[in-house]
């Protein structure tokens, strides 16, 4: 039902019927990464302008907390990508029950016999 297209064919879909999100984990993740290791950069220069002692405790800290940037952002796009994935499973599983078990005709009686 929901099939992920390139990036930009899934961003110029005005009718929503395709996953454009799936296929942009990949450049989120980049973006992410990349925002983290220019504000850690940032931090760490700003920091060595003012005492050389205050850069390199800057550094180490900005190094373990990119450790732990990398680590959240990689888990929650993860998440992210298993609920897109979890969404497909339900479509395609509900889309195959619904026709094999309420065929037209029982759908019809089932809600005329009220």
């Amino acid at each position: 039902m929901f099939e992920a297209k390139g990036m930009w064919e899934g961003l110029m879909d005005f009718s929503f019927r395709s996953y454009a999100t799936p296929k942009m984990l990949k450049f989120l993740y980049a973006i992410h990464l990349l925002g983290g290791l220019i504000a850690g950069v940032a931090w760490v220069v700003l920091a060595f302008q003012q005492a050389p002692v205050q850069g390199l405790l800057t550094l180490v800290g900005v190094l373990v907390g990119y450790f732990l940037w990398i680590l959240y952002c990689r888990v929650a796009l993860e998440v992210l990508g298993a609920v897109f994935r979890i969404a497909d499973a339900a479509a395609a599983s509900c889309g195959n029950s619904q026709q094999q078990e309420y065929g037209g005709s029982q759908v019809t009686e089932m809600v005329g016999s009220d």
